[in-house]
């Protein structure tokens, strides 16, 4: 089983910035990607973000150049920050990681607005 637990959401002005953290905990050695998800109010869940343990990241279009995932093996925490924010990102994000099994974070709420 993992545990994951998000932090660093919050209320940004357009054109600001966010860092969000997750923090992986139990049987975390076979993981293998961790990443990004979000969702928006009414609408499905999208992929945001992924690193792999080679250190591999790809992103989703909309955020490519504005976001940028990493990861703390020390730490076992995976980061996003999130650049030139935009109301269209208003979102929950949540955190995932895969082994056999996707095990997600319980989300952490994103609001970007004036």
């Amino acid at each position: 089983q993992v545990h994951l637990v998000e932090s660093g959401g919050g209320l940004v002005q357009p054109g600001g910035s966010l860092r969000l953290s997750c923090a992986a905990s139990g049987s975390i050695f076979s993981i293998n990607p961790m990443g990004w998800y979000r969702q928006a109010p009414g609408k499905q869940r999208d992929w945001v973000a992924t690193t792999t343990s080679g250190g591999s990241t790809s992103y989703a279009d909309s955020v490519k150049g504005r976001f940028t995932i990493s990861k703390d093996n020390t730490k076992n925490t995976v980061y996003l920050q999130m650049n030139s924010l935009k109301p269209e990102d208003t979102a929950v994000y949540y955190c995932f990681a895969r082994d056999t099994r996707t095990f997600w974070g319980q989300g952490t709420q994103v609001t970007v607005s004036s």
